[in-house]
Order: structure tokens, then C-alpha cells, then sequence
């Protein structure tokens, strides 16, 4: 049975508080909560207390997201590495999330493993102090440092790293990298969304387009979930919406309910 987290993301023009309302009306198991939104983090609630606020409605802060690009090591970024674990730790975060330059450099072959490695052999031993997971997540834009899920469990597995990282599987990313193989048991969390403007080729699909899935999606969500369930893979699946018309609905939780039904419906689940 697969479980359901809400991205900030998606609704980021809720507040915290309605947020939380929100997800948990959604049925869902928790939240991933955003440092890039324009916003304060938990709208300025100190980290405890908007951790507290989670749990006293029964949902989890399922990723607290994110340092980017993580894979361009400087003592910047250790800082900013560190300051999201102590805030994850605060709030009661399961995980961090860690995003790859995605600008066009650093794409080379021999030089982005070198880029990545050195960045998860730095990161590994501040994971291991805290006690935390970091979620890694290969974006599969053309100008993207990190596509591939192999390369990075490769170099995951290289550095002994398994208990500290783990992947993000997005099957909007998924599809644009070209597909590959799944990873059910090396997977800390699924990001869902949907595209479904008829005239767009692959390469031409950005944030931009990613919407609710229905069944117009061009993405491939309902088979991909099929996959990862089917070969183990238990852990929450997060909407990831971000597109401006998404932002825009008057009414978030009838519409992202609707499409969480049409899911359920065609993976032949229930909500619980």
C-alpha cells in the first residue's frame, strides 16, 4: 500500500499551518517542507515548534528540502549542509534533500562523478554525526549535472554510503532522463506530478509544465508506481507541482483530492 506526502511546493501559496491542514485532510502520511519559496521556513516558527505542530496533527516532516547545488563543494555549502541538518534535527525532519547543479556545467563525463563523489565523501561523516538521511535526486534536464539514478548509486555504494543517502525518485525526472532502472530498495521517496500539454516533446518539458496527474499525463505516473510498488517499495509518495496553474487553483484540496482518487483508483488501492 502506498502511502501520500504533500510537496510545499505544490500549494506554496498556503501558509504552514494551512499546509498541514491540507495534507492531513488529504489523508496523507506527511509533508516535505521548502526553504526556496520566498517564504520563511515554517513561516518564521522556530524549527521545534513547527515540528510540534506536525506531529500534533499526526503528520511527519517527511523531507525538509534542500541545499543546492550540492555537488559544487565549497565551505559554502558545507554550511549550508549543516545548517539544514540542524534545522532537520529541530523540527524532527526524516530527511534532507540535496539538489545537483542544473545550469549546464559540470556535466562532463569524468568530471561530474568527480564532483559528485567529493560531495558525498564530505557530506557523509555530518550524516553519520546526526544520525540523518539525505535524499539525492537526479533531475533529468539535458543541462543537468546528475541524471542518471546508476551513477549515483554507484557512487553512492563506492563511498559506503548507503545508510546515509538515498534517492528521490521523480517520474517527471525519470521520463526526461530517458527511463532506466528503478531502485525500489535504494529509494527514500517518490515525487509525483503530471504533464499533459499535447505539444511538447520530451526535451522540451520544464517545471513549468508539471501539473496534477489525470488521465491525460504523458509521464507515465500510474506505470511507474505500479513498478516501484510491485518490486517493494513502501515509503511515501510526494506531490510535486510546479506549475503556475496549480499555484493558482481556488480550491487545492478538491482538485490534488481528485487526482489522488484517479491514482488509487488505477493502482486499485484504497485510501487508508
Amino acid at each position: 500500500m502506498l502511502t501520500f506526502a504533500l510537496n510545499h511546493m505544490t500549494v506554496p501559496r498556503l501558509g504552514y499551518d494551512d499546509l498541514l491542514e491540507l495534507a492531513s485532510g488529504l489523508g496523507c502520511v506527511g509533508v516535505e517542507v521548502r526553504n526556496d519559496l520566498a517564504r520563511p521556513l515554517f513561516d518564521g516558527r522556530p524549527a521545534a515548534e513547527a515540528g510540534a505542530k506536525a506531529r500534533d496533527v499526526g503528520l511527519r516532516i517527511v523531507g525538509l528540502s534542500q541545499v543546492y547545488p550540492f555537488n559544487s563543494w565549497s565551505d559554502e555549502i558545507r554550511a549550508e549542509v549543516g545548517a539544514l541538518i540542524e534545522t532537520a534535527l529541530a523540527c524532527g525532519a526524516e530527511t534532507i534533500s540535496l539538489i545537483p547543479r542544473n545550469d549546464g556545467r559540470g556535466t562532463g563525463n569524468g568530471e561530474r562523478q568527480g564532483n559528485l563523489r567529493l560531495a558525498l565523501r564530505q557530506i557523509k561523516p555530518m550524516l553519520a554525526e546526526a544520525g540523518l538521511v539525505a535524499l539525492v535526486e537526479p533531475l533529468g534536464f539535458a543541462r543537468s549535472s546528475l541524471r542518471s539514478k546508476t551513477e549515483l548509486v554507484e557512487a553512492i555504494d563506492a563511498l559506503e554510503a548507503a545508510e546515509q543517502f538515498r534517492l528521490v525518485h521523480d517520474t517527471f525526472h525519470h521520463t526526461l532522463a530517458g527511463g532506466g532502472e528503478f531502485y525500489p530498495d535504494r529509494t527514500g521517496i517518490v515525487h509525483i506530478s503530471g504533464v499533459v500539454d499535447p505539444t511538447l516533446g520530451t526535451g522540451q518539458m520544464e517545471d513549468e509544465h508539471r501539473v496534477l496527474v489525470d488521465a491525460q499525463d504523458r509521464l507515465g505516473n500510474i506505470a511507474q508506481l505500479k513498478a516501484l510498488r510491485d518490486a517493494g517499495y513502501a515509503g511515501p509518495v510526494s506531490y510535486e507541482c510546479f506549475s503556475p496553474d496549480i499555484h493558482a487553483l481556488p480550491n487545492p484540496a478538491e482538485a490534488i483530492g481528485a487526482s489522488l482518487d484517479f491514482i488509487r483508483t488505477q493502482l486499485q488501492e484504497v485510501p487508508v
